[in-house]
């Protein structure tokens, strides 16, 4: 009977008599499923088709993307469940708390996403095959399965991807199959298609809203909440079928209920997999601990998250030889994908009940009885408060609840700066988010300073509290505290235009303040930045902040009311002076008085470059400064004129990127005056070569020694046993440790930071103490570490080493981050140091 269902309905073998009028995507595309890739809007156009027929199918378009395409998804259900559908969509929400009241109905939501890497280009293919079969009234099983739950389907998270992929794909595809995979249509050209416009991960940005698409998505899930998360990928042309249960790391906050119902869905799939005679593999290799994730950020809201991963991939395109020469189709693969949706709503339909009862279950324990060590989190009212500002934005994203702290004094937790439980106090200025909420899961998984690790090979990072992400004095508190009332964040009071003053002076101190600089270097006006300190009028200011001074901008028109609304924009508090003649510190006519000189960026990317990394900084200046950007290609930088910009951008590259004839072309341009900023692996390009300082040991002697202990370690790892290999490979790196990088303040990379700023270390990369550089930020000792999977071979030689530093060369600079310090675009705490490399350093 299974085979029945799923093989022929696949076939498309029903008798459509009863639904003449609604077209098969075969008879509406023009082609049969899997004879080529559908462009994104025919997609749209067959959904509208089949909505536009059949009153139990609501399409909603809840955004669009940077490529202006729409984002869509369908709502299925019953006549009936259809008629109710607002009513079940809000008790679901009761059943979770975050609406008051008791539910009145019984449905459980089943919400299926395709195709979140554009390049896992069977997932939409897949998504229209699924839709048709669920939607068609002639369907008995279907519509027997959707009399006690509501699918949500998403046919393409991410439509730039998909598009930037198959269109590439149509055009270079032969006519006759090629399974050949040397032929060009198997080999996508950088950046591929995996990811979106920017080129972000998009499912590593479920919890972080980095990216549009997410941010719109988002809104809409947490309006639903559904039971039921299936997200659908593909791997390797070499692998056969990935799906639930989940592997080793498990979050220990999952429930034995969320680990049951992976299995039972595992083992109903695998039925009509061993029907079909289709290989699949379980409990490997996909784990549940990073939160930002398809079926983490899921499973963290109390529904059952999974991950399926047809073998296939980008490679594979039509079809493609695998590595013991069969031809994998995309028909084959869009089969494996349907059989997966069809077995999920199978078993929602047959598990109804239980769904329901172990939801409403996880949210009345969690919210009345967390289960994580600690049950509260205090953000100190002396934290940065551009940076307080972004956490509670994100926190509203993610409907986390928070409030004023109040007075409450005799505290202990553990404070994350330092690494160590300590005592504090609370005031109104502080912000307490307890984990006794709805979100109480989530809220705890957010801010825990240490995952539990069970299993130290990971998919992704293995932390990412955000006091560290944030840069944020905070405590974690194993008590209950309860907040004092709602929290009112500091009331902006506007800036007014007033008589010309000699200056207007304002924070440096997170990326709104970078925003608003941008802002005005864009208007032409002019800003300067004090080396030292000084008082003026009883008014204090560190070095960096910023100076929108009267002299040197006369030749703005309106100078006064311009600057003022840029500040009023970014919620920017001016402090004004009537004199030059500072009290404490240089005067304004100092030479220590810097001009910031709108600099003319490039970043380099293309082939060889990271492109998450890369992405994540053209993020960066399009949608954060709004700042110009020019895009370079890396293969043609021995050919650029490069005297046009002021600075470059080097993202992580492999093995440094640069040949030589770019390497000379770039080191030309730097020592006319140029600054290169170099970022995680393009930092390979000058690590131990002639006639740069950056070094990975400080002397010959400290060399020698680390390689005859790396000698003598590979000799006694030649008799581990051979299943160990990849443990053994991991102990060598790094997998989002987390460190205290203590900041120079009287250096321009150091202004706004505060001394200190935490990066996330996801390289083995470690590099001795520059000598003839500006070591800016370095890891002063081992105990800088705080959290996260660092492998013992390196652990312990991260002390006493150099994560942000400079070194002249001819006039101008080159600027080292060991690390990516906006990672995913999430890492806020790094932007404000990048920007200081930006617009600060050399002026």
């Amino acid at each position: 009977m299974r085979k029945l269902i799923l093989l022929t309905i696949f076939a498309f073998s029903i008798t459509l008599s009863s639904w003449a009028q609604i077209q098969t995507p075969e008879q509406f595309l023009g082609y049969k499923p899997g004879d080529r890739f559908t462009p994104h809007h025919r997609m749209v156009d067959y959904f509208e088709h089949v909505a536009a027929n059949n009153p139990n199918v609501k399409l909603i378009q809840y955004g669009e993307t940077n490529e202006k395409r729409p984002l869509i998804v369908a709502i299925i259900a019953s006549e009936e469940n259809m008629a109710r559908i607002e009513q079940i969509r809000e008790d679901n929400l009761k059943r979770a708390g975050v609406l008051e009241g008791e539910p009145s109905t019984s449905v459980p939501i089943n919400w299926m996403s395709f195709n979140v890497h554009g390049n896992e280009s069977v997932g939409m293919e897949a998504a229209i095959s699924s839709f048709y079969t669920l939607a068609n009234p002639a369907n008995t099983k279907s519509q027997d399965w959707l009399k006690n739950q509501v699918i949500i389907l998403d046919p393409c998270i991410n439509p730039d991807g998909r598009d930037r992929y198959s269109n590439w794909y149509n055009q270079k595809m032969n006519t006759r199959l090629q399974p050949d995979l040397q032929s060009v249509e198997h080999n996508e050209p950088w950046p591929g298609g995996r990811a979106n416009h920017y080129l972000f991960d998009l499912n590593r940005d479920w919890a972080w809203q980095v990216q549009v698409e997410s941010q719109q998505r988002m809104k809409l899930y947490n309006q639903w909440l559904p039971q039921l998360h299936l997200d659908f990928h593909e791997q390797g042309i070499n692998n056969p079928f990935y799906m639930a249960p989940a592997a080793e790391p498990l979050h220990e906050q999952l429930t034995p209920w969320q680990h049951e119902f992976q299995d039972t869905f595992g083992r109903n799939t695998a039925k009509y997999f061993d029907e079909a005679g289709r290989f699949y593999f379980t409990k490997e290799r996909f784990d549940l601990l990073y939160p930002s994730y398809g079926d983490s950020y899921p499973m963290f809201n109390g529904a059952i998250g999974m991950t399926i991963e047809q073998g296939g991939g980008g490679q594979a395109g039509i079809g493609g030889y695998n590595s013991v020469g069969d031809t994998v189709t995309l028909s084959y693969r869009i089969a494996g994908h349907y059989t997966a949706a069809m077995s999920a709503a199978e078993v929602t339909s047959q598990n109804a009940e239980k769904l329901l009862a172990e939801y409403q279950k996880f949210y009345d324990e969690n919210s009345s009885s967390p289960k994580g060590k600690y049950k509260s989190f205090v953000i100190k009212g002396e934290s940065n408060p551009a940076q307080v500002a972004k956490l509670l934005e994100l926190l509203d994203k993610n409907g986390i609840k928070y409030g004023k702290a109040g007075s409450k004094s005799g505290l202990k937790g553990y404070e994350y700066q330092t690494g160590k439980s300590g005592s504090f106090a609370t005031s109104d200025e502080d912000i307490i988010i307890s984990a006794y909420q709805p979100k109480s899961v989530l809220t705890q998984v957010f801010f825990e300073p240490n995952p539990a690790l069970h299993d130290s090979i990971t998919y992704d990072i293995t932390s990412w509290a955000l006091p560290y992400a944030y840069g944020l004095e905070a405590y974690a508190v194993e008590t209950r505290l309860d907040p004092a009332g709602a929290y009112e964040a500091p009331e902006f009071t506007a800036n007014q235009v007033g008589k010309t003053p000699v200056a207007y002076m304002a924070a440096w101190e997170g990326t709104r303040d970078v925003a608003f600089l941008s802002a005005l270097l864009n208007e032409g006006i002019r800003v300067k930045y004090p080396e030292f300190p000084f008082e003026v009028e009883g008014k204090s200011f560190p070095a960096g902040s910023l100076l929108i001074t009267k002299g040197g901008n006369e030749y703005v028109t309106n100078f006064d009311q311009k600057v003022v609304e840029i500040a009023n924009k970014f919620g920017v508090t001016l402090a004004t002076t009537m004199s030059g003649y500072m009290d404490k510190g240089k005067d304004f006519g100092s030479p220590n008085i810097r001009i910031i000189q709108a600099p003319k960026v490039a970043l380099i990317g293309g082939s060889g470059t990271n492109s998450l990394n890369y992405g994540a900084i053209w993020h960066f200046f399009e949608k954060e400064l709004d700042y110009p950007l020019v895009n370079l290609e890396l293969e043609n930088m021995g050919r650029y004129d490069l005297r046009k910009y002021d600075v470059l951008i080097m993202p992580s590259t492999r093995g440094g990127g640069l040949s030589k004839p770019a390497m000379d072309n770039v080191m030309e341009w730097v020592r006319g005056g140029g600054k290169l900023i170099a970022i995680d692996g393009a930092l390979g390009a000058f690590a131990n070569k002639e006639g740069f300082d950056l070094a990975t040991f400080d002397t010959d002697e400290e060399k020698k020694a680390a390689e005859k202990e790396a000698t003598a370690l590979e000799k006694e790892e030649r008799l581990a046993p051979y299943q160990e290999g990849e443990r053994v490979a991991i102990s060598g790196g790094a997998a989002g440790a987390i460190y205290e990088i203590t900041m120079d303040e009287t250096h321009p990379l150091g202004y706004g930071t505060g001394g200190k700023y935490y990066t996330l270390k996801n390289n083995s990369s470690r590099y001795a103490f520059l000598n003839n550089g500006v070591n800016a930020g370095i890891i002063a000792n081992n105990d800088a570490y705080r959290t996260g999977y660092i492998g013992f071979k390196i652990k312990s030689k991260m002390g006493e080493s150099m994560a942000v530093g400079a070194e002249r060369a001819g006039r101008g600079q080159i600027v080292y981050f060991v690390d990516d310090p906006i990672f995913r675009g999430f890492w806020e705490s790094g932007k404000l140091v990048l920007s200081n490399a930006i617009f600060m350093v050399g002026q």
